[in-house]
């Protein structure tokens, strides 16, 4: 990367001096879409599911109440969603204002989930939260 000389101190072609590095909780979200949908095309199209998940860095053994490798990663599950509507708050009223989406608005989404059993306990790990956590990327935040 160019680095500017100002004043004899190297810079990084800024006015100021601090670079701020959080990405906008709207991109960040974006972002995070667009690495779930890859992950999950890839996982589609991979021949061999168990090495997709070992290049990916998807754990086969999470802590649990057992230990720190007491789960083992069992199931991948994909799920489809329809959202056809939406539903909030009315004004003024405990009842919701619901509106059905016409044909063209109606969007799918699709997820992955990946499930962890041990002898005491079963859990899941959001394909969302593990990318998230592996690219450091925390949308709201």
């Amino acid at each position: 990367m160019p680095h500017d000389i100002v004043n004899g101190a190297i810079g990084h072609n800024h006015a100021h001096d601090h670079l701020d590095s959080h990405m906008d909780p709207g991109d960040a979200a974006a972002e995070l879409q667009v690495l779930t949908d890859q992950f999950i095309d890839g996982w589609r199209q991979a021949a061999d599911k168990t090495a997709y998940l070992r290049l990916a860095g998807v754990p086969f053994e999470r802590p649990g109440k057992g230990g720190p490798k007491a789960l083992k990663l069992v199931d991948v599950r994909l799920t489809t969603e329809w959202q056809v509507g939406t539903a909030s708050p009315g004004f003024g009223t405990r009842e919701l204002s619901y509106l059905p989406f016409p044909g063209a608005m109606v969007a799918e989404r699709t997820n992955m989930e990946f499930l962890y059993v041990s002898a005491e306990e079963a859990d899941s790990l959001d394909l969302r939260a593990f990318l998230s956590a592996r690219t450091g990327d925390h949308p709201g935040d």
